[in-house]
């Protein structure tokens, strides 16, 4: 599994690394398709800025990091999550086919679109690889359940040392009052002899 991993990020990610090299070096070609989607994306998120030439830099130099990152192996769950988020605003932004009139074009952009999703989808997958390894998810309830069950044991194993030594104070008492009994008895006939 780990040659597979080792071989299918890269190639996964050689997409986003040559697209946005691509955008980094000419960010004015894509910036006008970016436009549209530019203008919901800054209102939603305030600290971004809404030249869509900015933009579409920044989502180049995310895909082209990220998609660096996923191809050497170097934090490739959070690298994947960075490359779907910027892959969502660009297929809508450059594929939108249910607005092309040109049959021949819309054919294209449902093509482009459904790449898109496939890529997302495969981004997704490799965001949930834990490379065989329990998430941390499963390491936690895991850690829950045993804390749990070792607690039930250590409350079994006290109750019943707690009520062997109830059990055995209680024989204890017993034993100390008999012969603090025939201790008092004795000393009694001692001292009627006495007398």
């Amino acid at each position: 599994m780990a040659v597979l991993r080792k071989c299918a990020r890269p190639m996964l990610a050689s997409v986003f690394v040559t697209g946005g090299l691509q955008t980094l070096r000419d960010p004015r070609r894509a910036a006008p398709a970016a436009e549209p989607v530019v203008a919901p994306v800054a209102s939603r998120i305030p600290w971004l800025t809404e030249d869509p030439e900015r933009l579409v830099r920044l989502n180049g130099a995310v895909q082209l990091g990220a998609g660096l990152m996923l191809a050497t192996g170097r934090v490739p769950r959070a690298a994947a999550l960075a490359l779907a988020g910027t892959l969502v605003p660009t297929t809508l932004a450059g594929h939108a086919w249910w607005k092309e009139k040109d049959p021949e074009q819309r054919a294209a952009q449902r093509t482009q679109f459904t790449k898109n999703l496939s890529l997302l989808g495969g981004l997704l997958i490799a965001a949930a690889d834990t490379h065989g390894k329990p998430s941390v998810a499963y390491r936690t309830r895991t850690a829950a359940a045993t804390g749990r069950k070792a607690a039930r044991r250590t409350r079994r194993d006290a109750t019943k040392a707690l009520s062997g030594a109830a059990g055995n104070a209680k024989g204890t008492v017993r034993s100390l009052t008999g012969s603090a009994q025939k201790t008092v008895a004795r000393q009694q006939k001692a001292a009627a002899r006495r007398f």
